[in-house]
């Protein structure tokens, strides 16, 4: 027996094992032996990476058994993402406690002794601070001391959306340090799964929180990884371990990675069961909303040129962005020129069918080859009579001349339907279909990389406010995969680059159409513009040299002064004659 009790409290492996067992689990994985390695001989700051599915949170609630059934003086805190959560955790402790024979001894024994979801006791001296704590990143942790630190799963797409979100959090990690007792023994872990590119896991790396990464196949480019892949797997690799085979086929095989790869897209897939966060190059995601001028757009009016600056004073503050770090929206820095209509607006449209995907439309318009986002909606009913009725009602709101369409979904059909509801609006606008025939990812890039890095989209204030709010009722997972933003911040040439890219899409589809527009020179036209003015002043002075002085007095312009004279509309005599 006693020996029994000595090599659980010696050899955490033996430990997972004997509480497997207990559970009727199966003997832990390969990978669950080697992250219960890292637990109990790393370092005293520590992180664990392992792919989504790993089962890091149960061995690290294990690990916290462990370290009471060897010290139940010990005083441990359970931060996670969200209060309930945490919760959670120190409920499953409790529960394993009470129906593990060899782990009963620690159920308190003294009457007032805490036994609650949000802190309890185990058999030990009589503290103010609780055996085991739970509580959320956000909650309060000040004021409380620990002498192990378990931040689980901290990092949830609902508090890293935004960069002004991983700040925070980054913050709150800071704030949990100086909670640690200043003890040799006292150790901090974090254990999650990056949630975005530029997770807060890698800004925890740099501060010597060293990472344990284990992901789901051996990678293909190992200095991806930094020199901080697990060593197990490394040791693997130097003995010859081919790319891209699972690392744990007892708890994913390669079918069911294939199959999560396809449902959740390649980049999610490369974030949460490939661990890669490794920073990619420009050339790798280059559309870049820095490069968008982003102001409130005039539905029917726009001056002759807009001007961009990445002046710190242009970056604006107070929209939520959902880009990579420092990549942020600017303001014009000026705009220059006379306001005058729109060349063109059109109504650029991507159907979709039922389901996940949504059916998009953006209303574009264009002058002196610059364009304007107005408004984007998106409907997630196919295409039914509703949502083609509110596009054509967007249609009429803009002036929109014509109703561009893919044709790949179902061949034309939603044309068809647009037309009949064109008759009973009683709407004149022009139909033209256009059929993709290059890869998505490339087309997308093609259209919209040459105006973004000329400056030439200009985003309705508006757009952004909505696109960040909306499909409110879904999880924030979700609702980031839908954002316009999102999309163009982490769209490149790989296939299956984005999960869902709808949005983007029928903006570039949009874009694509003023392609020849685009050519046309902004400068070139107000130098044009001059010299029109020019001659129409000198031909005003030739015909009434008087009048044409007192308009110039009053700085009128061509048409102001054509009213003036009463030759608008192609008069020829004075409407005071």
């Amino acid at each position: 027996m006693n020996d029994t009790l000595t090599a659980l409290q010696d050899d955490f492996k033996v430990f997972l094992t004997a509480l497997w067992q207990q559970l009727d689990l199966p003997p832990p994985t390969r990978a669950q032996f080697s992250i219960a390695d890292y637990l109990q001989h790393g370092p005293k700051r520590l992180q664990i990476q392992a792919f989504r599915g790993v089962g890091k949170s149960w061995i690290t609630g294990a690990f916290v058994l462990w370290t009471l059934f060897k010290d139940s003086e010990k005083k441990i805190m359970i931060i996670s993402a969200s209060k309930e959560r945490a919760d959670n955790m120190s409920i499953f402790l409790q529960k394993l406690i009470i129906e593990t024979p060899w782990l009963n001894h620690l159920k308190p024994k003294a009457e007032d002794s805490r036994w609650s979801r949000i802190s309890f006791d185990v058999n030990c001296s009589p503290h103010q601070a609780p055996s085991v704590k739970s509580v959320g990143i956000t909650g309060q942790l000040t004021g409380s001391r620990a002498d192990l630190m378990i931040l689980d799963d901290i990092e949830v797409p609902g508090n890293s959306m935004t960069e002004l979100m991983r700040e925070k959090l980054l913050q709150l990690c800071t704030e949990a340090e100086s909670i640690l007792t200043p003890k040799d023994d006292s150790r901090i872990m974090y254990l999650g799964t990056p949630q975005t590119t530029f997770t807060v896991y890698r800004k925890l790396a740099e501060r010597s929180y060293r990472p344990f990464v284990w992901p789901a196949r051996y990678p293909r480019k190992l200095a991806n990884y930094e020199g901080l892949i697990a060593p197990q797997l490394q040791e693997d690799i130097d003995e010859g371990a081919k790319a891209w085979e699972t690392t744990d086929p007892d708890r994913f095989d390669d079918d069911d990675l294939l199959e999560r790869e396809a449902s959740m897209g390649r980049s999610n897939f490369m974030l949460q069961f490939m661990l890669d966060t490794s920073l990619s190059d420009a050339e790798k995601f280059p559309l870049k909303m820095a490069d968008l001028v982003v102001t409130s757009v005039n539905p029917t009016k726009a001056p002759e040129s807009v001007v961009w600056c990445s002046d710190p004073s242009n970056v604006i503050k107070d929209l939520p962005t959902v880009g990579l770090p420092g990549d942020y929206f600017y303001s014009p820095m000026q705009l220059v020129g006379e306001w005058d209509n729109y060349s063109e607006t059109i109504c650029s449209v991507d159907p979709s069918g039922r389901g996940t995907d949504e059916t998009t439309a953006a209303y574009i318009s264009q002058r002196n080859g610059f364009l304007y986002l107005h408004e984007m909606r998106a409907y997630r009913d196919g295409y039914s009579d509703t949502t083609l009725l509110d596009i054509l009602k967007g249609c009429k709101k803009y002036n929109a001349s014509t109703l561009l369409i893919e044709s790949n979904f179902g061949d034309g059909i939603v044309a068809e339907l647009f037309k009949k509801h064109l008759q009973q609006t009683k709407q004149s606008i022009f139909i033209e279909e256009t059929r993709a025939n290059v890869r998505k990812e490339d087309r997308i890039i093609d259209s919209l990389e040459p105006i973004l890095n000329q400056h030439r989209l200009i985003i309705n204030r508006s757009v952004v406010e909505w696109d960040y709010t909306s499909n409110k009722d879904e999880a924030s997972e979700k609702r980031l995969l839908y954002m316009l933003f999102y999309q163009m911040s982490r769209m490149c040439r790989e296939k299956f680059a984005v999960r869902h890219d709808d949005r983007l899409d029928c903006l570039a589809q949009g874009v694509k159409y003023f392609t020849d527009a685009l050519s046309i020179s902004a400068e070139r036209q107000i130098v044009q513009r001059r010299i029109e003015e020019f001659e129409a002043i000198l031909q005003d002075t030739l015909d009434n040299p008087q009048d044409s002085a007192n308009h110039l007095v009053f700085g009128m312009n061509k048409e102001q002064r054509q009213k003036a004279r009463g030759l608008a509309g192609g008069k020829s005599v004075p409407t005071w004659i």
